[in-house]
């Protein structure tokens, strides 16, 4: 054998040898380096919602999977809804000092350490799924997404989308902007902070809790999603009225969280794999939401449930205070005065189109 063909091929051999002792190692670290497409890891991804609750719980558990099959078992993802790990409101948290890989939740959850994070889950009177999804990935939105949670070196992806939500469940009737004085409600985010102003108290309480708060008066009223999801929580069984529209999250982003370091010790490969495992599952929530709350709606008024729109006046007065609230937080805080002057411009661009595209065909149908 030539001296050439020897090294060759003695190279190839030293190379497969090593990819295959790679592949075969079963611990949460890889020793191939993060070009190589070797080793096996495992992941934790800690969550805001109960397990298997429908849409989000779910939503989590399918990501995972997705994780799985597209890497072909080499990365793997263990799911553990609300307070198997940590609390539901401490997954940025968790992630953050790599208690857990991932996170699956809501931007505004974290509102109180990362005030600029509330854009990127919903904005009063703001964009509707279709466009937060446009801002993410062609606006410039998911890039200052990046840079704000790059401190805490936690990397977001959005997750899915609720679509526009309903004004919530309510054990008083809302006549006149009076009514929301001293109201209590479940409401997070920049919606809460519009209630607060215009009288009312919110609150911020994990799912799992808010039905019992409803039932026993704790508070008065709650928003959550919409008719698929608050049938499944059984929001009928302790409110009366069920208000629209839903002013304070019309396209509510979900998000993942991913530690950093984790994410940049994976091979390339796999970094790509969680990325599109990400979009396919973005794309797949909104989906199901809009394909379930028909349905769901329409259960829920064969069962008798008082809808009713919120009055005219009472919308008016909170999309003002809507802006003021929008336009405080930008003389407060740096970051977040940047976010909302993508978001604006963002919105000033999409709004001309669907003026004459999707509002006139809704209001045709």
């Amino acid at each position: 054998m030539k001296r050439r063909n020897f090294v060759k091929t003695a190279g190839l051999a030293s190379a497969a040898g090593l990819l295959s002792a790679c592949r075969s190692q079963t611990s949460t670290a890889t020793d191939c380096g993060p070009g190589q497409a070797g080793g096996k890891h495992e992941w934790k991804m800690v969550t805001a919602w109960p397990r298997d609750f429908p849409a989000l719980g779910t939503g989590a558990n399918r990501l995972a999977e997705r994780i799985g099959q597209m890497s072909g078992g080499r990365l793997t993802v263990k799911v553990y809804g609300g307070n198997e790990l940590v609390p539901p409101l401490e997954v940025f948290d968790a992630v953050e000092s790599g208690t857990a890989q991932m996170g699956h939740g809501a931007s505004y959850y974290w509102k109180g350490k990362v005030p600029a994070a509330q854009y990127f889950a919903g904005v009063p009177f703001g964009l509707n799924a279709q466009e937060m999804n446009g801002w993410f990935y062609y606006g410039g939105g998911l890039e200052l997404w990046r840079e704000v949670y790059r401190p805490h070196g936690v990397i977001p992806y959005p997750i899915g989308n609720s679509g526009v939500q309903m004004g919530g469940w309510f054990n008083k009737e809302i006549l006149s902007v009076d009514d929301l004085k001293g109201l209590k409600m479940r409401i997070p985010g920049l919606g809460g902070e519009v209630l607060a102003r215009a009288g009312g108290t919110p609150q911020n309480i994990p799912v799992a809790e808010i039905f019992t708060a409803l039932q026993t008066g704790t508070i008065d009223a709650t928003e959550w999603i919409g008719p698929f999801n608050d049938q499944a929580a059984g929001f009928n069984q302790a409110a009366q009225y069920y208000y629209y529209p839903g002013w304070h999250e019309p396209g509510t982003a979900l998000e993942v969280l991913i530690n950093q370091a984790a994410l940049e010790q994976l091979p390339q490969d796999l970094q790509h794999i969680v990325q599109y495992a990400c979009q396919a599952s973005n794309l797949d929530m909104l989906s199901e939401f809009t394909a379930r709350n028909g349905e769901s709606l329409q259960q829920l008024r064969e069962a008798g449930v008082d809808i009713r729109p919120f009055p005219d006046e009472v919308l008016q007065e909170l999309q003002r205070i809507s802006l003021e609230v929008l336009e405080d937080m930008t003389s407060n805080d740096e970051l977040s005065a940047r976010v909302y002057a993508s978001f604006k411009a963002f919105f000033g661009k999409v709004r001309g189109w669907n003026e004459i595209g999707e509002k006139v065909i809704l209001n045709m149908r």
